[in-house]
């Protein structure tokens, strides 16, 4: 099963316990995950063996889920991003969530409480492009009830923060 399936099925066993040094290293590594592991030794003052052995254990228990680049994607071509809230029909979570994997510019999905069941962010090239997704791709969808659309006008990145 891929580790994206995984994830969602909570078929993992659960990670054991981070102290303070796991936590800086996975800022840092937020902050810069080109970070090279002498530099990320020498910030939370361990070897470079304990900080390779720390990092690859992070990886291992799926707390580091991999490594990528943020992008801008207004500089990027995709000028138009929105959230769309979804209805969907009870228990079609899964079925939906795997269309929804398929769809181009799709960048975050969740599964959600509330008064809709599905926050959905994608980037398009422009409106029309967007326009279409929801109108075509997503709508037609049988599982789908209903959407929202929340148009993003400007967002600030906190990639880096929440440890």
């Amino acid at each position: 099963m891929p580790d994206e399936q995984m994830a969602f099925t909570g078929s993992r066993a659960p990670a054991r316990p981070l102290d303070e040094i796991d936590r800086a290293i996975l800022r840092m590594l937020q902050a810069d995950g080109r970070a090279s592991i002498r530099s990320v030794a020498e910030r939370v003052h361990v070897s470079r063996a304990n900080a390779y052995a720390r990092i690859n254990r992070l990886i291992d228990d799926g707390v580091i889920r991999g490594f990528s680049a943020r992008v801008d994607q207004e500089r990027a071509g995709q000028s138009a991003s929105a959230y769309i809230t979804l209805k969907i029909v009870q228990n079609s979570w899964r079925t939906v969530r795997d269309k929804l994997l398929e769809l181009p510019g799709a960048a975050h999905i969740a599964l959600v409480s509330g008064d809709f069941d599905v926050l959905l962010l994608v980037h398009t090239k422009d409106n029309r492009a967007l326009r279409e997704l929801v109108l075509t791709r997503i709508q037609s969808m049988d599982e789908v009830l209903s959407t929202r659309t929340l148009l993003i006008f400007e967002e600030t990145d906190l990639q880096e923060g929440g440890l």
